[in-house]
């Protein structure tokens, strides 16, 4: 009996079920994720991080903005 094909689909449904897992994962902690990158370019490119209203809306901005933002309360 040729058992090859029984493997194959064992396989299979073994990559899709760690594809599900992470896809899931991801769109939970996708906003988490996005600000964790946001705040390292700003780091890279010498900005200002300022934390988003939910997660997934942190921006850049540059210092002028930052002193400006604060000076309007």
């Amino acid at each position: 009996m040729n058992k090859h094909g029984q493997a194959l689909v064992e396989y299979v449904l073994i990559i899709a079920l760690i594809s599900v897992i992470t896809v899931s994962i991801v769109s939970y902690f996708g906003g988490y994720l996005k600000d964790t990158i946001t705040k390292t370019s700003c780091d890279l490119i010498d900005k200002v991080y300022v934390e988003g209203k939910s997660p997934g809306e942190a921006e850049c901005i540059t210092q002028e903005e930052a002193n400006q933002r604060n000076n309007n309360g």
